[in-house]
């Protein structure tokens, strides 16, 4: 099953898609904003198929698979590295090209574990930063300040800074960066 979303300006019908190759169904589910969602079930070959069965590399998805004119954004949950790394060879054995987009470890939760995925460097600099004033406006404090603190240089905190925030923001409000809608 894939979700499409397609530009509400386009005409695109249940049976236009229903008509290309591979798909066996469609079902509009509804609108989100100037977008039309499908929900597609999906003939693929059956080298791909096999790309997903079997293994010890078993995935959780999270949300939908959502599909772009450049392929599908998937968000999983692997065991461990491993089996993620297995599975990234196992499509690449299949001549499916895999971008990953971002990679958050998920331990166990506990009361020492650090939340909405954010390493521990990144926790650090950003609650360092937050405690100093970094974010207030006017700013307390600079980045030169704090990467001193931290003993990194200035360049090093603002990309730490940088991912924490992309890292925090995504977690929070659990966006897709990256994603394109279906036009044609």
């Amino acid at each position: 099953m894939f979700i499409v979303k397609i530009d509400s300006e386009v005409n695109v019908s249940e049976a236009d898609l229903e008509s290309l190759d591979e798909v066996q169904e469609a079902t509009t589910i509804g609108y989100a904003g100037e977008e039309t969602v499908h929900n597609l079930t999906i003939d693929l070959d059956d080298a791909i198929s096999d790309v997903f069965s079997g293994g010890s590399s078993v995935a959780a998805k999270l949300e939908p698979t959502v599909v772009t004119p450049d392929g599908w954004y998937e968000r999983k949950v692997y065991k461990d590295r491993d089996a993620f790394m297995e599975s990234r060879t196992r499509c690449e054995n299949y001549g499916i090209s895999l971008d990953l987009i971002s990679m958050t470890s998920t331990s166990a939760a506990s009361d020492d574990a650090i939340p909405f995925g954010l390493t521990e460097r990144q926790y650090e600099a950003l609650t360092l930063a937050l405690s100093r004033g970094y974010y207030e406006s006017p700013r307390q404090t600079s980045t030169e300040e704090l990467a001193t603190e931290l003993g990194i240089s200035q360049p090093s905190l603002s990309r730490l800074l940088r991912r924490g925030e992309r890292q925090l923001l995504s977690s929070a409000l659990q966006t897709q960066e990256h994603l394109n809608t279906v036009s044609n």
